[in-house]
């Protein structure tokens, strides 16, 4: 197991948004989280990932209580984070985006290539990048592009990029494709896909079309007003009445 959650409850003020929250993932596992707006999805994710600290509650990362552990240090053992709205530097190019989040990976291993304003400077670095990029779509052409000229599926992207090149075990991606045209998409569903046949990271999402987490969770959690409803199998899920009624509608019976 690789992450577990115990008790997990959250305020703000008098307002209570988690209820007891108990879930647990499996190495390599895909694991989602959905639930209509204002369910604590995002909120569960920042208690996960030690961006906000829980009222009471437990998490453990491979057996390892991080509870009070800082997003920073967390990141350290192994979590990688999106948003909602990519958190990319507008004001470098793509290479370089992807050059940073390696180079810092290298550096806390105590193996940093040095030179940190010259990428070019290491052949484990440029090397680490380009495979990045070519695997997940980017043409060599927009690798010198500035981050901020890109659409939003592109910046999304380029995010996911960001996280892999941390090279995170367990990978926590928060609507990764909200605002995304169709195409846009699509193409995203099929990077996540290719990286769970892939193996070797554990993902849990929060995504709002039901589509794409039917093709990609092995199991998933209902959220509704900070409760899970039902966690399980998709197909399990999708015949329950009562999440039927509160989220996914008839449609997806």
């Amino acid at each position: 197991m690789i992450l577990e959650a115990n008790g997990i409850e959250k305020s703000y003020g008098a307002l209570k948004v988690l209820h007891g929250i108990d879930l647990s993932v499996d190495e390599g596992e895909t694991f989602a989280i959905i639930g209509p707006n204002g369910a604590g999805k995002t909120t569960l994710f920042k208690v996960l990932t030690g961006e906000s600290p829980a009222n009471s509650g437990v998490v453990r990362f491979r057996g390892q209580d991080v509870t009070k552990m800082s997003d920073f240090r967390r990141a350290r053992l192994g979590f990688g984070r999106t948003f909602q709205v990519a958190r990319i530097f507008p004001e470098v190019d793509v290479f370089t985006n992807v050059a940073i989040a390696v180079e810092a990976r290298l550096s806390a291993e105590g193996r940093s290539p040095g030179r940190w304003w010259d990428w070019r400077a290491s052949s484990q670095v440029a090397l680490e990048v380009e495979e990045i990029l070519e695997r997940f779509g980017f043409a060599r052409a927009r690798w010198r592009t500035e981050a901020r000229y890109l659409s939003h599926g592109d910046r999304k992207r380029l995010e996911f990029c960001i996280a892999l090149a941390t090279r995170p075990a367990l990978l926590m991606l928060d609507e990764p494709t909200a605002g995304m045209s169709p195409s846009d998409r699509r193409e995203m569903t099929g990077l996540l896909a290719r990286l769970k046949r892939d193996g070797g990271v554990s993902i849990v999402m929060t995504e709002h079309d039901m589509d794409i987490i039917f093709e990609l969770a092995d199991r998933l959690m209902v959220l509704n007003y900070g409760e899970a409803l039902a966690t399980g199998e998709p197909a399990a899920v999708r015949r329950d009445p009562v999440v039927r009624e509160v989220y996914l509608g008839q449609h997806h019976a």
